[in-house]
């Protein structure tokens, strides 16, 4: 406050001492208008750089009508957004210091010199006078910032870099809408503002909605890997086996040159494929329990239950129906819909010859475990009926060569392949 609220005050003392003719032309009201209506609605672009419509109604100002009506423009503006979203009052008083002062300050140099309007030396200094409004903006507002987040003030440096790209943008905006403004007057102007604004605007809402879609994303993924980690608690070959089918069907699916969709499809599809059975009983889990029709049946829904699990929980799009298809068979004796061929998805056929595949080999089912040449000759016996034979020789074309690490998954990591953070940005990207 000690560095923020003098420099508040000798703007508003400059804008009090200040030529107040220009503040009677309408277009100071026009961009009043547009620039609190931007600022009310947190108009702004945002992304690889930051452009404000608020700023480019301060430099309109500072071009046509001096330093008074430019003070007041992104002042207005800029209590308008404090008041309607109730930000840090040392913020605010931070923006003050920040904003209005420097366009005053530029304003009253550009008026000195006092370009012709249409000349091409109006043009140059209004683009001098952006960079140079913006540069005393970050000057003011960044090491400020800074000392209010508890950061040092050498952190700003690297922010005011970043402002280049921002610079540039609004550059060129600036200059376009000032040609549209003396070329065609007040309507042109107000026009070019409004849409840049409503523009801007969408932009926030898509800024807004990516960040609302990550936080989904972070839940769903952050119930089913709980849930995945409690079926592990119940059956402690759970969350390794899912990550095993994981990573396998996802290699099978790169080998066979699937799309990278597809095989990411395939990936995720193995890490939840087992989540049905999360709703089985605990006597159903328990290794060599003997089960009775009632347990099959139960056992048999389990990929329904996982698919419709999914569905509920929302974001995951055919992931489900791959779950729900992954104990379907090519002679459609499989279930829970006795599928055949073609009407079983492709991703899912691979998901079938990952799991099974793995279950044969684990170190940690009921049965003895077989060794990789074994599994495969059980898996080609299967292939055409159970499984899809061209998966089933893709894999082993990816086990050839490779080391018993590989082969077994004895390690695989349920954490490791589930990659939360990755996840994460991938749902909060734009299709």
């Amino acid at each position: 406050m000690a560095l923020a609220a003098p420099l508040a005050l000798v703007g508003l003392v400059g804008f009090l001492l200040a030529d107040k003719s220009s503040l009677s032309d309408p277009l100071t009201w026009a961009l009043v208008g547009i620039a609190s209506g931007s600022a009310l609605l947190s108009a702004f672009f945002s992304g690889p750089l930051t452009v404000s419509p608020v700023f480019i109604c301060g430099m309109l100002a500072i071009a046509f009508l001096g330093p008074a009506a430019a003070f007041l423009v992104v002042f207005v503006a800029e209590v308008v957004a404090w008041l309607y979203e109730r930000y840090r009052w040392r913020a605010f008083v931070m923006n003050l210091a920040g904003i209005p002062l420097p366009a005053l300050l530029v304003a009253a140099g550009f008026q000195a010199i006092g370009p012709t309007e249409e000349s091409t030396a109006f043009f140059v200094l209004l683009a001098v006078a952006t960079a140079v409004d913006l540069m005393l903006n970050a000057a003011i507002v960044l090491p400020i910032g800074a000392i209010l987040d508890g950061r040092t003030v050498r952190s700003s440096v690297g922010a005011l870099l970043a402002l280049l790209p921002t610079l540039g943008i609004s550059m060129v905006l600036t200059l376009a809408i000032a040609e549209g403004y003396i070329a065609n007057g007040l309507p042109a102007l107000a026009l070019l503002l409004v849409v840049i604004a409503v523009i801007a605007y969408m932009s926030r809402l898509v800024t807004h909605s990516r960040a609302q879609a990550r936080e989904y994303a972070n839940l769903s993924w952050g119930i089913l890997s709980s849930l995945v980690r409690t079926l592990d608690e119940r059956d402690h070959r759970a969350a390794r086996h899912c990550a095993a089918v994981a990573r396998f069907a996802r290699d099978i699916a790169a080998l066979a040159k699937l799309p990278v969709r597809d095989q990411e499809l395939a990936h995720t599809a193995g890490l939840l494929h087992d989540i049905g059975k999360f709703a089985l009983s605990d006597r159903v889990m328990e290794r060599g329990a003997q089960l009775n029709d009632a347990d099959w049946r139960g056992i048999r829904r389990h990929p329904d239950i996982g698919a419709d699990l999914l569905r509920d929980i929302g974001v995951f799009g055919p992931i489900g129906e791959i779950v729900r298809c992954h104990h379907e068979r090519i002679d459609g004796r499989g279930y829970p819909a006795g599928l055949t061929g073609d009407d079983i998805p492709e991703v899912a056929k691979i998901v079938a010859v990952a799991e099974v595949y793995d279950t044969l080999t684990a170190p940690d089912t009921y049965r003895t475990p077989m060794n990789s040449f074994e599994a495969l000759n059980e898996l080609r016996r299967v292939s055409g009926t159970q499984l899809e034979g061209r998966y089933v020789e893709l894999l082993a074309d990816l086990l050839s060569g490779t080391g018993t690490e590989y082969r077994h998954q004895d390690e695989a990591n349920f954490d490791r392949e589930l990659n939360m953070e990755r996840r994460m940005s991938e749902a909060a990207a734009p299709s």
